[in-house]
């Protein structure tokens, strides 16, 4: 890893081995050292038929990670340049033109890095896997990425019962008690089957968008293994859209879930496996209030939505009496709250550490037992707050219009839409969260802390 000089971009130079060498100037990412395939995992992916390709994929997503957790961002600016060399069992098919650029188109507009990947013959084949006494579901039709998210739980429980439970759900998450089993026997695709570790004590960047990549991974590999055409994106429009609609400051646009990436993947899939998936967005017109609500009135399961989790911050940060809650400020979290109310709900305030969003400060909100109440945390809690009121005040106002159409245009050429029918689901859609987003503010009363950092709240 290099500083930046001048207006260079940061460059990190790693190369994926089989086994460690000695060092030299490019960073080693050791299979066995810094990826760690669990084995019984790694069973649930290599069932019934060996196919190397599954493992080089793992491998790809892994080491796509490794880098983009390794190197840290400029301070000034986004961008990396990123060059990655790995091992795979087929050269010629991940060095070919349609494979790699389909790989590199994924990864350069998903994270906004420049990125230079090059394959090369593994020097030992991996050991072939089988595992009879894992088997397909029959009959399924689509599989959907499952993870402890509500609008994850909520979607898999609408999804399945549309489809007569011809789903699969494929688990993006590490939890023992939520591993899918059928008579006794353990399910394919119950959890990511790989950790990646850094040398350090702990990975230099966090913003980690390679999520994204990763977990589209996993889910068209469960795609490719079980045929089936259609994967489920879960997220609801706020989610989805919101990101790019409106960016945090100086940073690259968040497209993880957004159609503009998942047709990459399409395209990567297509050339890779020769398997033509299709990405689906049951939600994306929806707030994630309207899908929580439809979650909780239309299945025998909605009240799965209290268990789940959406803060983004880790345990660490987040403790009360020594109990993990979630913080309740960060984005995800006051999106969260804002759904919860819209769907006509409640929950405890006790389940967060900022109990209290009717405070007239940003102390007095937070839990009697908390101690580490950080400019951090208020940073997060004023950006949560203010991405969710930019986005209810594009809903009307006439200097937005253009950014409206344009991101309508991107989306409809992405999910084959006309231009008007996408900008009038996209308009529809930020009127229902600024009606939403109001009615929550308005709740919380005229000295909230949250009330005094808002500007489209009348």
């Amino acid at each position: 890893m290099t500083a930046t000089p001048n207006k260079e971009l940061p460059r990190l130079d790693v190369v994926v081995l089989e086994k460690r060498k000695r060092s030299g100037r490019r960073v080693q990412c050791v299979i066995g050292e810094h990826i760690q395939f669990d084995e019984n995992r790694l069973l649930s992916y290599c069932f019934a038929e060996w196919k190397p390709v599954v493992y080089d994929m793992l491998v790809v997503a892994a080491a796509v990670e490794f880098c983009d957790r390794l190197q840290r961002r400029p301070v000034i600016g986004w961008s990396r340049d990123i060059h990655l060399e790995i091992p795979v069992h087929d050269k010629e098919l991940w060095e070919s033109q349609p494979v790699k650029a389909a790989l590199l188109a994924a990864l350069s507009f998903l994270t906004g890095d420049k990125w230079s990947v090059t394959f090369v013959a593994r020097k030992m084949a991996e050991i072939s896997r089988t595992q009879p006494s894992l088997s397909l579901p029959s009959g399924a039709h689509a599989i959907v990425p499952f993870s402890d998210g509500m609008d994850s739980r909520a979607v898999a429980a609408l999804s399945a019962q549309r489809l007569n439970s011809a789903l699969i759900r494929v688990r993006l998450g590490s939890k023992r008690h939520d591993k899918p089993m059928k008579d006794g026997r353990a399910q394919p695709f119950t959890n990511i089957p790989y950790k990646v570790k850094s040398s350090e004590r702990r990975f230099a960047e966090s913003s980690n968008r390679s999520r994204g990549f990763k977990f589209s991974m996993i889910a068209g590999i469960g795609a490719y293994l079980a045929d089936v055409k259609t994967i489920i994106i879960p997220e609801s429009g706020q989610g989805a859209l919101g990101p790019p609609l409106v960016p945090v400051v100086q940073a690259y646009p968040d497209y993880r879930n957004h159609p503009r990436f998942t047709e990459r993947m399409e395209k990567l899939f297509a050339a890779l496996l020769n398997h033509n998936v299709s990405y689906t967005f049951p939600r994306l017109w929806f707030t994630k209030g309207e899908t929580l609500k439809e979650f909780v009135t239309e299945t025998s399961v909605g009240d799965e939505w209290k268990e789940t989790i959406s803060c983004w911050q880790q345990n660490r940060h987040v403790p009360v009496d020594g109990h993990r809650r979630q913080c309740g400020i960060c984005a995800a979290c006051m999106l969260r709250r804002l759904s919860v109310h819209a769907a006509g709900l409640t929950e405890p305030g006790d389940q967060y550490v900022w109990e209290n969003l009717s405070a007239s400060s940003f102390e007095d909100g937070a839990a009697k037992g908390f101690s580490k109440i950080t400019p951090a945390l208020r940073e997060y809690a004023i950006a949560g707050t203010m991405h969710l009121d930019h986005l209810a005040g594009l809903a009307d106002a006439p200097r937005f219009k253009s950014t409206i159409r344009r991101h309508a245009a991107e989306i409809a050429r992405a999910l084959n839409l006309t231009n008007e029918d996408a900008e009038m689901k996209l308009t529809s859609l930020l009127r229902r969260h600024r009606d939403e987003w109001q009615a929550f503010v308005e709740s919380l009363g005229p000295d909230s802390f949250i009330r005094q950092w808002t500007v489209n709240v009348s």
